[in-house]
């Protein structure tokens, strides 16, 4: 397996983000890299760098899912930001269409709460450049599956599968997995996307979900009291051609792991209905019990079952980092989902 990450991705570091309404640390920065760069470490694995962020060719792929105007946002948003008089030096917006709007706005005010869902992805002087290394990181693994390698993962920090086709969310901006599926496609005609973080991947699905080439399928905290709230439950099956292509499987809070390695029997059950011909592993380590956004109790041991189930799918594969966040045992769950996956 080859393993893919862009220090640039530095550049992106927000000291905080509003937790239930306060100014709270954190938790998506930089020492997350260096706990997962530990723990491929600890696998055996070696960090290798994608080429410069940046190309035309990684824009027209970001194109195939997300909106001209939501790049054209990241890109100049903060300068812009900065002109308002009394702006913060992080773009944080203060309103948002609820229920929908109309009318796209040219102010920068307003096209911060039309393209920001939340206040957890605050934007930076550098947050482009960085956000930019990450999606970069998850093209370089889908491409070197293209080129042959049976496995790839990408290191990607900020996450991503929380962002829309024009929407950053939960620390997400670029969508890694989507990105990496797109990348697929020019090759399979049919690529699965398997998430297992504790969050819904949102996101992901709102790309998809008319989509009969791309099948999607999520395990995570019921969303009917956890984050993301208003996306991931199981009535949510698709549209149009992407009708059966979607599945949501909402656990219960505080489920271990017994119930999760259950439950991704029935998820890849249906995906394997699907036939699909290349995967993605939207690969969230929060689901630990002492992640500190819990929701699941999942031990570290969990991990390597996990990693050895989907690598038995036994398909061409790109694991994307998406959620795990700081803690004692972080690096560890990363190597042992990356023995489980390495050993099967």
């Amino acid at each position: 397996m080859k393993y893919f990450y862009s220090p640039r991705q530095d550049r992106h570091a927000p000291e905080t983000f509003l937790l239930r309404g306060a100014p709270a640390p954190s938790p998506e920065g930089p020492v997350r890299a260096e706990l997962l760069g530990r723990g491929i470490g600890m696998a055996g694995g070696r960090l290798e760098a994608p080429e410069p962020a940046g190309t035309p060719r990684l824009r027209e792929r970001l194109m195939r899912i997300h909106t001209p105007r939501y790049l054209t946002f990241l890109e100049s948003i903060h300068a812009r930001w900065q002109a308002l008089p009394g702006a913060a030096e992080r773009v944080a917006p203060n309103v948002h269409p609820t229920g929908g709007g109309h009318h796209y706005p040219e102010h920068p005010i307003g096209q911060a709460g039309w393209h920001m869902h939340d206040m957890a992805c605050p934007i930076g002087a550098d947050s482009f450049a960085g956000i930019l290394a990450s999606a970069a990181s998850a093209e370089a693994a889908a491409e070197a599956v293209l080129d042959g390698d049976d496995t790839a993962y990408a290191l990607c920090r900020p996450p991503g599968h929380h962002a829309g086709p024009e929407r950053a969310g939960g620390f997400c901006f670029f969508n890694n997995s989507a990105l990496a599926a797109s990348v697929l496609r020019e090759r399979f005609a049919r690529v699965a996307i398997v998430d297992v973080d504790l969050h819904h991947g949102n996101g992901t699905q709102d790309i998809f979900y008319a989509r009969g080439d791309v099948w999607t399928g999520s395990l995570h905290a019921d969303p009917s009291g956890f984050y993301p709230f208003f996306w991931g439950g199981a009535e949510e099956r698709g549209e149009g051609e992407g009708l059966d292509c979607n599945l949501n499987i909402p656990l219960s809070i505080g489920s271990n792991g017994v119930v999760f390695l259950d439950a991704l029997e029935c998820l890849l059950g249906d995906m394997q209905a699907f036939v699909p011909n290349a995967m993605v592993i939207a690969l969230g380590l929060d689901a630990h019990k002492d992640d500190p956004l819990a929701g699941l109790s999942l031990e570290t041991a969990d991990f390597a079952p996990l990693g050895a189930r989907l690598a038995a799918l036994d398909l061409p594969c790109v694991v994307v980092q998406e959620g795990g966040y700081p803690t004692a045992s972080l690096e560890h769950n990363l190597a042992a989902f990356l023995r489980g996956f390495n050993t099967n």
